[in-house]
């Protein structure tokens, strides 16, 4: 199908972080965008203040009357429930009605697209291979799952050629699309509601990596279990592309980068962690693969600013430290309280944690315990159930039996601001995907 042809983009769900990207292509792009969203956030406003048109309200009746089936297409999140008063009204009237995966997907057709698939890591390597390929000045535009700090968007637009997109392992969707250049971050289990077992995410993922074709390039972290032929990168280890020799100095990482053919040194990262050093060394692979001078690189990355809610450090009065981050599996938490612990050591740490998903919870609980574990003071917010209803046993309070610390405590959103006021903390991380974010203003407010 042709997706370019319409005039008018309707999209149900255009608050979410993929869709908005979206929206803002096709705005981008000159068409006339509207859509639907349950709430009023900060994401849609911005997205009603840059010209597109969005109602509140699950009803056909707010429909303009110039939208018909033939000139609008219609976009959706499979968040949106089947039932939705929206969603019915366009498909049974005749509208060409799309998931957002499929739009994607034909995006990736009409370019040259690299896609960045993993179970953790994706949102802030496509970011980097956007800001990079941006400051190369390269036409590409990138489609993020994440808000950049540089362009406090989640949608970088230097030209149409190259398209970098976040590729989604959640419904399967990345297989939706055309890569030329691909990379796996990771392959942890995750989304178990969706996959069953992590036989089945494995297996997604090796089908994802079977979309590269033969002349393109697939670039998996060293270790993960991918069949198809591939180049390996790591962090101070053997691979194709390593990262080696790290240095910490003043919150930045230095490192040297060894390539198939030479090792460059000083490469610049302003955002801690081995984690985001290992995004660091795919992103500048792929841009050294795809031409980019290492020279334009180094300038580039030095510049990276990161993701909102991705390792986001604000300095609150006394010299305390406060971090703010998305992480919401096992894996992602000891990465960020790893990082934590490097950055500010001998430092008294105080962790505020929402779970998110009960199924989640319930599936790495043992996991989660052991990492809650490395904290001196930790506050367990109750479980942000998102599109989930609760699960009998499965509670924030279950969860917390498990962890061996002796400072812990449960405690609802609304209280955890009196439990953080009792801590002589002097780092505290808040970290969750689920709405403890809305903690982070009135804590700077507090501690300013």
């Amino acid at each position: 199908m042709n997706i370019q042809h319409y005039t008018q983009y309707y999209f149900i769900g255009i608050g979410g972080i993929g869709m908005s990207a979206l929206a803002r292509y096709f705005k981008r792009s000159g068409k006339e965008v509207l859509g639907y969203d349950k709430t009023e956030t900060e994401l849609t406003k911005e997205l009603q203040s840059e010209g597109i048109l969005i109602t509140y309200y699950d009803d056909y009746t707010t429909i303009p009357s110039a939208i018909n089936a033939e000139n609008t297409l219609v976009i959706y999140t499979p968040a949106i429930p089947k039932d939705s008063i929206l969603l019915n009204f366009f498909s049974n009237n005749g509208f060409e009605v799309i998931k957002r995966s499929k739009v994607l997907g034909e995006i990736t057709k009409g370019s040259f697209s690299i896609c960045v698939a993993g179970t953790h890591g994706k949102t802030t390597t496509s970011t980097l291979v956007g800001h990079l390929f941006k400051l190369a000045n390269q036409p590409a535009t990138a489609f993020l799952g994440g808000i950049s700090e540089n362009y406090e968007s989640n949608f970088i637009y230097n030209g149409t050629e190259i398209s970098i997109i976040e590729a989604d392992e959640f419904d399967r969707s990345f297989l939706t699309l055309s890569p030329n250049f691909a990379c796996i971050t990771s392959t942890d289990a995750d989304h178990l509601d969706i996959y069953g077992e992590k036989e089945a995410l494995l297996q997604s993922f090796n089908d994802f990596a079977n979309l590269v074709p033969s002349d393109g390039t697939l670039f998996v972290r060293k270790g993960l279990q991918i069949s198809a032929k591939h180049s390996t990168y790591a962090v101070n280890e053997v691979a194709d592309y390593s990262a080696q020799n790290i240095r910490i100095a003043h919150h930045t990482s230095i490192f040297d980068l060894q390539t198939p053919t030479e090792l460059i040194a000083d490469f610049v990262l302003p955002i801690p962690g081995n984690h985001n050093i290992e995004n660091a060394t795919v992103a500048l692979a792929m841009a050294l693969e795809k031409g980019i001078s290492a020279e334009v690189l180094k300038e580039a990355l030095r510049t990276f600013k990161g993701i909102h809610r991705r390792f986001a450090i604000h300095h609150l009065a006394d010299n305390r430290i406060l971090i703010d981050d998305y992480a919401h599996h096992p894996t992602e938490l000891k990465a960020v309280m790893s990082a934590v612990r490097s950055y500010f050591p001998n430092q008294k740490m105080l962790t505020v944690f929402q779970p998110h998903l009960f199924t989640r919870t319930r599936d790495f609980a043992d996991d989660f315990a052991v990492n809650l574990a490395n904290t001196d003071e930790l506050v367990l917010l109750d479980i942000y159930p998102a599109r989930e209803k609760p699960i009998e046993g499965i509670t924030s309070e279950w969860l917390c039996e498990k962890i061996n610390i002796q400072s812990k405590k449960v405690c609802s959103l609304t209280h955890a601001i009196a439990e953080i006021q009792k801590s002589d903390f002097e780092v505290l991380l808040i970290v969750g995907a689920g709405d403890i974010d809305t903690l982070v203003k009135p804590i700077i407010e507090i501690y300013s």
